[in-house]
């Protein structure tokens, strides 16, 4: 029952959108109806600019954080997996937004950084290179879930729970991400631009 309440408690806050309850209280739109259509950092940075974009980072990752919290405390290891797990389903098919959605990045980042502050600063590492190459965002997210469960098993050596979540990350980000990629292979992914605040 502590692991039945600990994916309750992760969905319900992977379920409240920071950049759909941003965009519509300070910006008066949904956010999904501009630019790339997606509730996440990177089109809160194309639309409204790189303030609402962090702030969205920051808010994804705190509830993203919490929910593992929570998920520690009520059973352990296993229930911060369990419980971070069901935040990124919560964050992108979230139940109070018509199961609309992010792509699971900035919560897959978190996730990261709770299992292994080492993991979170090798992929922020990646993320930087890859960006300044390309300054393509899907591009970063797909490469980076592909190596998600490999740079967590370098890490720990191990298979355990923490792995077979890295595992789930990079399952649903490449999900997620599927038209991304389709756009990728064909050269038509847009670079990411920064907008302006309004």
């Amino acid at each position: 029952m502590r692991i039945v309440f600990s994916v309750l408690v992760g969905y319900l806050l992977g379920s409240i959108s920071s950049a759909i309850l941003l965009s519509r209280a300070k910006y008066l739109v949904d956010i999904r109806k501009k630019g790339s259509g997606n509730a996440g950092a990177a089109n809160m940075t194309r639309v409204h600019g790189l303030g609402a974009g962090l702030t969205t980072l920051g808010c994804d990752m705190c509830k993203t954080a919490l929910a593992g919290l929570g998920g520690w405390l009520l059973a352990g290891r296993l229930g911060l997996v369990a419980a971070c797990g069901a935040c990124l389903i919560g964050h992108c098919w979230p139940v109070f937004h018509h199961f609309r959605g992010g792509k699971g990045v900035s919560v897959s980042a978190c996730i990261a950084l709770l299992l292994d502050w080492r993991m979170f600063l090798v992929l922020v590492a990646l993320f930087a290179v890859i960006f300044l190459l390309g300054r393509r965002v899907s591009l970063c997210s797909v490469l980076l879930a592909l190596l998600y469960p490999l740079i967590y098993w370098l890490l720990e050596r191990c298979t355990d729970a923490g792995f077979w979540l890295c595992c789930f990350v990079t399952v649903i980000v490449l999900f997620c991400h599927r038209g991304n990629i389709r756009r990728l292979l064909k050269g038509e992914e847009p670079r990411l631009t920064f907008g302006k605040s309004k």
